[in-house]
């Protein structure tokens, strides 16, 4: 029999990416994650974890592992529940970017709660492809992600405009061009390399963090050249355009999806989402949501452009 201890130490490094991260979350040490994880791969007899690298990936049966780690602890936490004297609150899961976690959703969330005090809201904030195989694994109910170009199943979405920026101080651009990144495997990173490389330009990676804060940070501080969204571009930063070399970076869309069999709380959550993001595009300069998906069989649209 597997070990919830262990597999919820196993969960939490593939979550966080990091040793040191899950140890946080769970409140352990460091080399108490790492020998319940030692533990967990003996008991297997395989290699769960791919720790040659600066961030922590799971091997091919890792990813096995995974689905049914995940599904165990939910049985483990439902079991706990039902025998629980106290009457449990009904969890409702949500996935968010991590840059739109605090920016617009904080106080909105907490008065969706303090009105449905029967309602656990469980919210995941982190990079996007992460939250989508979340989602598609159905360990979340409801999910704001970015995507070039949605999946035809999502609810509704918006044009998410990208600029290029650098220090505002910044004169100098020589090649190769020092870039400020998300982490291998991140949403804006590949776009960044493609465009310059299309271009014949060289770069290098200067600084990777997986905050769109600290990002922004070290563009100000002048440690390189990034892509954000548009909407997080600061006063100390300067906007780079074709003149300077870089190419604009066109069809990224943030997208609500929702899982079919939504209750009446799950419903008015999705259309509290959709409403927050509708108010967030206008406030952009008034763009309006795409589209809903085509009907089947009928053929897809084009990417949105970003203007």
């Amino acid at each position: 029999m597997l070990d919830p201890v262990l597999l919820r130490s196993f969960v939490t490094v593939v979550e966080t990416g990091n040793f040191t991260r899950a140890a946080e979350r769970l409140h352990l040490t460091q080399s108490t994650i790492s020998q319940q994880i030692i533990r967990l791969e003996q008991h297997l007899g395989v290699r769960l974890l791919d720790r040659s690298q600066r961030q922590v990936w799971p091997t091919e049966d890792g990813e096995r592992l995974l689905g049914y780690a995940r599904r165990l602890l939910r049985l483990d936490e439902e079991a706990r529940q039902a025998f629980s004297p106290v009457q449990a609150q009904r969890a409702l899961r949500l996935g968010v970017p991590e840059d739109l976690a605090g920016e617009v959703l904080t106080e909105p969330l907490s008065r969706f709660i303090g009105e449905r005090p029967h309602v656990r809201l469980e919210v995941e904030s982190g990079l996007s492809s992460p939250l989508l195989r979340l989602y598609r694994d159905g360990e979340l109910d409801l999910l704001l992600v970015k995507q070039w170009g949605a999946d035809r199943d999502r609810h509704a979405g918006w044009h998410e405009p990208l600029s290029w920026v650098c220090s505002a101080g910044q004169t100098q651009l020589a090649d190769p061009v020092p870039l400020v990144v998300f982490p291998v495997g991140a949403l804006y990173r590949q776009e960044m390399i493609n465009a310059l490389e299309a271009r014949g330009r060289s770069w290098r990676i200067s600084y990777s963090s997986t905050s769109l804060a600290s990002l922004g940070a070290a563009v100000s501080a002048g440690l390189g050249v990034s892509l954000i969204p548009t909407r997080s571009v600061l006063p100390t930063h300067r906007v780079l355009g074709e003149a300077q070399g870089f190419t604009p970076v066109q069809g990224l869309e943030l997208a609500l999806y929702g899982r079919k069999g939504l209750d009446a709380d799950g419903l008015a959550l999705r259309e509290l989402l959709q409403t927050l993001c509708e108010q967030r595009a206008g406030c952009r300069g008034g763009q309006p949501p795409t589209p809903p998906p085509p009907a089947p069989g009928s053929s897809p649209g084009s990417p949105p452009s970003i203007s």
